[in-house]
């Protein structure tokens, strides 16, 4: 199966300034490698840090926390995919708009999958917090997340 691959370059903006396209580029080969290539063990190796603060209140703190989130959604989806549409940047936060799928058939279809605003906080070239909002596109998606949506896993809030 193909994977989706984040052409950074057509996703850039030439008003960004040196520090924005750092940061953007590091959540981007942090999104690619963690939803994309599903390389747990890169994302653990490369991005795990004491401080990251999860906002989505069904995935615990921390990376590992993430990480083990994902590795358990994958297993369930393994053709689960992240397709980057927007970057946004402003400063230490970098925002991407994205089409989430399950399966590689929807991929592309923006009737199917999740539509994704997520918003990370960049410290010292470290992913510290992220936020995000979550919207199905079709029934099932929106099955899946009221089945899957109730668990607490963290006591930070959504914002």
């Amino acid at each position: 199966m193909e994977t989706i691959h984040i052409n950074f370059d057509e996703l850039k903006k030439a008003n960004w300034s040196d520090k924005e396209e750092e940061n953007a580029s590091l959540c981007l080969d942090f999104i690619q490698r963690l939803m994309n290539d599903h390389n747990f063990d890169y994302v653990l190796k490369v991005f795990t840090n004491d401080s990251y603060k999860q906002h989505n209140r069904n995935i615990p703190d921390g990376i590992n926390g993430l990480v083990e989130y994902l590795r358990a959604f994958v297993k369930r989806y393994p053709e689960y995919s992240y397709d980057v549409k927007h970057i946004y940047t402003d400063g230490d936060y970098v925002t991407f708009h994205s089409h989430v799928t399950l399966k590689a058939k929807h991929r592309g279809n923006d009737q199917k999958g999740l539509n994704i605003i997520d918003t990370w906080r960049i410290e010292d070239q470290k992913i510290v917090e992220h936020w995000d909002s979550i919207q199905p596109m079709d029934g099932l998606m929106r099955f899946i997340i009221w089945l899957t949506g109730g668990a607490i896993r963290n006591a930070n809030g959504v914002y």
